[in-house]
């Protein structure tokens, strides 16, 4: 099978049971922005082949764990609004995110300021995520305000780059990378 179609020459897509729109439509921006947060995530990820400490598995099935359910929060986004969507988010994957950040903040020391995406280099491309993961979120809302969008899809997003930033400060701390505060002077 070929990866290539060239459907998408004259700049549109195909959203999931095959509705033509453009690509510049804010469904597609929506879920091509859960995908690159997602591909964000992998990056990160593959920062940690060859770093080891205690919990690192569980935390790596964590995070794919994330990635699996982003990938079906895109997909719920690709789906139009008449359509049946496959995978519905639930309230259970929010509260996934909250459970894994508590028990990661257990380990870490509170934060008095805003601290700069530093130390590690998975944890510097965990804060790429995020900062995706918010872009993802924004574009969201924007088309909740034009078209129906699952609330919980507009949760996730927003628990999500919360939980990223948690796992980049966690990683951090797991493998001794530096947190650096913001300056109050510039």
């Amino acid at each position: 099978m070929r990866i290539y179609t060239r459907k998408g020459d004259k700049g549109k897509t195909s959203l999931i049971y095959g509705e033509r729109v453009p690509k510049s439509d804010l469904r597609v921006e929506a879920y091509g922005t859960c995908d690159e947060a997602n591909s964000m995530i992998g990056l990160a990820l593959s920062f940690l082949d060859k770093e080891e400490w205690e919990d690192k598995d569980v935390f790596l099935e964590q995070m794919r764990r994330s990635q699996t359910i982003l990938f079906h929060v895109g997909a719920e986004l690709a789906t139009p609004n008449d359509k049946e969507v496959a995978w519905k988010l639930k309230q259970e994957h929010i509260n996934e995110l909250e459970k894994r950040m508590d028990a990661w903040d257990k380990h870490l020391e509170m934060l008095h300021n805003f601290i700069l995406p530093s130390g590690h280099s998975a944890s510097s491309a965990l804060h790429a995520a995020r900062t995706v993961a918010r872009r993802a979120e924004r574009t969201a809302i924007a088309l909740s305000e034009q078209e129906q969008v699952n609330p919980l899809v507009i949760s996730y997003l927003n628990r999500l780059s919360d939980f990223l930033f948690v796992a980049a400060r966690y990683v951090n701390k797991a493998l001794d990378g530096k947190e650096t505060p913001l300056k109050a002077d510039i």
